[in-house]
């Protein structure tokens, strides 16, 4: 039984650091970078450092029909001192132009003397400290793109068939067809 929806091989083109500054917006500065350095597809694959406020947006439930709307999420606003402890996602082409940044992020704080964690979906309005410093991983022949799922009308990552590692076969076990063997 095959698991996996569609899979892809990318070759990695570089490795793009960046610092953002105090009181920047975090999305806002990956989406910054992500134009004065080109990206069109890449990983996010670090993130690091103090927040002074951060949004968490989480599904409350799945929804019984689909798309999700503001009322399946919730979004937690905490405006503290925050330690960013990991942040990771993917940079992805959209077929009608521009690129869309699906990233979640985990940052601890503290309450009533407990070091507490969060974590979710990074939206705007979550503003760095100091010393926010991201890693991207650049794809240098991503043949991957962002688009509507038709199923849940979210945006998500697809890869092309050319790259597709893995052919579903009705019943059968996953073959390989392309990309590195």
């Amino acid at each position: 039984m095959n698991l996996l929806e569609s899979i892809g091989s990318q070759n990695i083109e570089r490795l793009v650091q960046f610092r953002a500054k105090p009181n920047a917006d975090l999305l806002t500065a990956i989406e910054q970078a992500i134009e004065l350095e080109g990206i069109r597809a890449g990983v996010i694959v670090s993130g690091l450092g103090a927040l002074k406020k951060a949004v968490f947006r989480n599904l409350k439930w799945f929804p019984k029909n689909y798309p999700v709307t503001p009322a399946d999420r919730l979004y937690l606003e905490v405006e503290s001192p925050m330690e960013l402890v990991s942040l990771m996602g993917w940079i992805a082409p959209k077929k009608g132009g521009g690129v869309e940044i699906h990233a979640h992020f985990s940052a601890s704080t503290v309450e009533n003397d407990n070091i507490v964690t969060l974590g979710g979906h990074l939206t705007e309005g979550t503003i760095c400290g100091i010393k926010v410093v991201i890693a991207i991983l650049v794809l240098s022949d991503a043949r991957i793109y962002a688009g509507e799922d038709p199923e849940t009308q979210t945006f998500d990552i697809y890869f092309e068939p050319e790259t597709n590692l893995i052919n579903v076969i009705s019943e059968g076990e996953p073959t390989r067809t392309g990309g590195p063997q």
